[in-house]
């Protein structure tokens, strides 16, 4: 994650957690003449339309008092489906057993895209199988995760 995404997740973690959820991660990109601002929550018993907007009420406020964006955004809050983005070491163990697709930041080889069944996070290591073989992802080089639903 880039040093915008650390210190919005920073300074949107907390204002999730004190309502009761857990704010999994933060994409921020430049979208068309604008950015966009996307942040995924989620809490046991899963995420519903109202969960969004009360959050997103929240963080609009955080973010106009606290100004951390320059320039025009769209903030979207959302729950993070069932192919949910994995932005961490902790969020990515949850997931061992599962299909998942993983993307590095420098190519491991000559790839940068693998697609497997997460076997485990070992240390700094995402381990996953893919063909029958078991290959080791630098947790450093991971530049996005995803689950594939089945």
């Amino acid at each position: 994650m880039n040093d915008d995404g650390d210190r919005l997740q920073e300074l949107l973690g907390p204002v999730a957690q004190a309502m009761g959820y857990e704010l999994l991660g933060i994409e921020y990109h430049a979208q068309g003449r604008g950015q966009v601002l996307r942040a995924y929550i989620d809490r046991a018993g899963g995420i519903t339309l109202e969960d969004c907007r009360r959050i997103s009420v929240q963080f609009s406020g955080v973010l106009d008092v606290e100004e951390p964006i320059s320039g025009p955004y769209v903030l979207e809050v959302s729950s993070p489906g069932d192919d949910r983005p994995l932005f961490n070491a902790e969020q990515l163990a949850r997931q061992a057993g599962s299909r998942v697709r993983i993307q590095v930041g420098e190519s491991l080889g000559e790839r940068r895209k693998f697609t497997g069944r997460l076997v485990a996070v070992r240390g700094a290591q995402v381990v996953i199988e893919e063909d029958g073989r078991e290959i080791d992802i630098p947790l450093e080089r991971v530049a996005k995760a995803r689950v594939i639903p089945e």
